[in-house]
């Protein structure tokens, strides 16, 4: 089968592969779909954390059963099926406690284990959900959407707060539609004009801010003085995460759902001063994927909107680098097999 391998950062080789050998409790998979994301291009640069080369990267997955044993999932060959890539040991305290996402051992594919980024990969029944009537290309984004709506759900967001979102990127945007979803006022804030009018369109923010402007002045002016209830950063960039504290209401909320490779320092004085709630946001569970599934079913959520790029998996290689740069203006590329 083909397989396409990151040997080292900015360096990918297409190469056959033999075919995956399913254990029990797993299901052979035909991957049809692969979605691109940043973790995905922060590997092929050389700065993503808990990385470790060569890997076959690709974790956003849709694909077809090729072939299952029995199991208690009721999974048959043939069926279209969305990928779980979070393999958690099931028996650490966070998985105890039903919190498989933040496991204390997790390996996740296309990260700690080789991905989707090949014709065939074999996966737990349990990491697999049915995702029949959705369009493949659709099925892809569930994982990344996926990630804002446990943020989201992890917040406690209540109708009626305000929200503010740093980083208009496919996170922070999911994070958007599903904070507005729950009935809270949002704001979005990023440096870049194209995805805040983009953030306004697709994800209906009630108002969006410019970073590299007087941006205080304008969280001051759009909440009364108050500050958001909730601030959300999904840039995973150090100087951003830092400064987000100060936009954080008194007995308000921060959640960081991007990460970077680095410390994040604060002012210990105004986080108390603010009571402060710190937290973070790590991966999903399949009640978000679930979620997700529904809110795209039911048409609350428009996928087809958020895809920015397609190209065959035999193209991909000639076309990635083009993607870690600004102005390729990627939003979600769709790798697509036969």
């Amino acid at each position: 089968m083909k397989q396409i391998l990151c040997e080292r950062p900015h360096h990918l080789r297409m190469l056959e592969a033999e075919m995956p050998q399913p254990k029990e409790g797993e299901a052979l998979i035909r991957i049809r779909r692969i979605g691109i994301c940043g973790t995905d291009l922060h590997a092929f640069r050389g700065n993503q954390p808990y990385f470790t080369y060569p890997r076959v990267l690709g974790h956003e997955l849709a694909g077809v059963i090729e072939a299952v044993g029995e199991n208690q999932w009721g999974l048959k060959t043939g069926d279209q099926v969305a990928v779980i890539p979070y393999i958690e040991c099931g028996t650490c305290i966070a998985c105890r406690n039903a919190k498989p996402n933040c496991c204390t051992g997790m390996s996740v594919l296309g990260v700690h284990l080789d991905g989707g980024m090949q014709e065939f990969l074999s996966v737990p029944c349990d990491h697999l959900i049915p995702s029949t009537g959705l369009p493949l290309d659709h099925v892809a984004l569930l994982e990344p959407m996926s990630i804002g709506a446990h943020a989201v759900r992890r917040s406690g967001v209540e109708p009626g707060e305000t929200v503010l979102v740093i980083g208009a990127g496919p996170i922070g945007l999911t994070v958007m539609a599903f904070a507005r979803q729950r009935g809270a006022r949002v704001l979005a804030m990023d440096i870049n004009k194209e995805r805040l009018a983009f953030s306004q369109s697709w994800a209906k923010v009630d108002a969006t801010i410019n970073a590299s402007e007087q941006s205080m002045e304008r969280i001051v002016h759009l909440t009364n003085g108050d500050f958001p209830t909730i601030v959300f950063d999904a840039t995973g960039n150090a100087k951003s995460m830092m400064e987000a504290f100060q936009y954080v209401a008194h007995g308000g909320k921060l959640v960081f759902v991007g990460l970077f490779k680095g410390d994040v320092t604060f002012s210990d004085p105004e986080f108390h001063k603010r009571e402060m709630t710190l937290m973070s946001s790590r991966n999903a569970t399949r009640e978000d994927f679930l979620q997700v599934m529904s809110s795209a079913a039911s048409g609350e959520i428009d996928l087809e909107s958020f895809i920015s790029h397609r190209v065959p998996f035999d193209h991909m290689i000639e076309h990635y680098e083009s993607w870690t740069q600004p102005q390729s203006k990627v939003r979600k590329v769709i790798i697509e097999l036969p």
